[in-house]
């Protein structure tokens, strides 16, 4: 698992199938019919009464407290609504303020991350200052002359095209059509600490004036690493999406939620920041 947000929990992934295994029996809600049955029974309880406490209707995930899928969802929509709040009034209000809110939202991105339980308080933080970053970051690409003339619409292009990837994605995961296996993470793996490395001697280049623009991410080797960024993005959004039913069949705590919805926003950032510079690129060599 490549997000650390999911790789760092104790309650997603493969080692949490199995720590839930050794204890699924006492999860499952007969499991507790089982043992009010055997209360009612040293109490005296009749046969009939008996029979009516085991055929009631099992406790559902919101009865238990467990994570649902509406979690999942309620979480992120709130999130995502947080984050283009937060873009577009730096966008209007302070767009200078892009570099302060990269950082301040990579602190709290760490912090999240290897938190063992999720703060919502903490991940809304992390959402609205990837906000500031991202609201300036759109303004400056908006603005940026390439030929002489402005990258006007690029922001809404890049906006349809993150969109579009997330539910590409998720039709595909939920589709059965492309499966979280052994093998698809390993690729997904290599890929991600190949571009890792590409990125960092990149800006290594670019920052000690060996390169200049975009470095080795201009023209058309900058196309193909971009194409390629986008697709380790969308795998690794099907990797969120196992994760995060990994968990719901986990039966885990549903405060758990906002992990998952933190994950998703942290691939959703990135996927959105790879398709900005691809457009980018792609616009300049009209």
């Amino acid at each position: 698992m490549t997000n650390p947000v999911f790789s760092n929990s104790a309650v997603f992934g493969e080692k949490a199938n199995r720590d839930v295994q050794r204890t699924q029996a006492r999860m499952d809600p007969r499991y507790g019919q089982a043992q009010d049955m055997a209360t009612g029974a040293a109490a005296g309880m009749n046969v009939q009464q008996l029979d009516t406490m085991y055929n009631a209707p099992s406790a559902t995930s919101v009865d238990t407290g467990r994570m649902t899928y509406d979690d999942v969802i309620m979480k992120t929509g709130l999130l995502f609504v947080l984050l283009i709040i937060s873009a577009a009034a730096t966008w209007q209000l302070a767009p200078q303020l892009y570099f302060v809110g990269a950082i301040v939202g990579l602190v709290f991105g760490l912090i999240n991350s290897f938190k063992k339980e999720p703060s919502p308080l903490l991940i809304i933080l992390y959402t609205l200052a990837q906000g500031v970053f991202l609201g300036g970051l759109s303004f400056a690409f908006e603005n940026t002359m390439v030929n002489g003339q402005p990258l006007n619409g690029i922001v809404l292009q890049a906006v349809l095209g993150t969109l579009s990837v997330f539910a590409v994605s998720l039709f595909l995961f939920k589709s059965g059509k492309v499966r979280v296996t052994p093998k698809f993470t390993r690729v997904l793996l290599i890929g991600m600490l190949g571009y890792l490395l590409f990125s960092l001697v990149n800006v290594v280049l670019v920052w000690t004036g060996v390169l200049d623009g975009w470095g080795m991410r201009g023209g058309g080797l900058g196309i193909v690493i971009g194409l390629v960024a986008v697709g380790l993005a969308a795998m690794s959004l099907v990797m969120d999406f196992d994760a995060a039913a990994t968990g719901v069949k986990n039966g885990i705590p549903k405060k758990y939620a906002w992990s998952a919805a933190f994950g998703l926003m942290v691939t959703l950032i990135w996927l959105y920041v790879e398709l900005l510079r691809l457009l980018a690129i792609l616009r300049g060599n009209d």
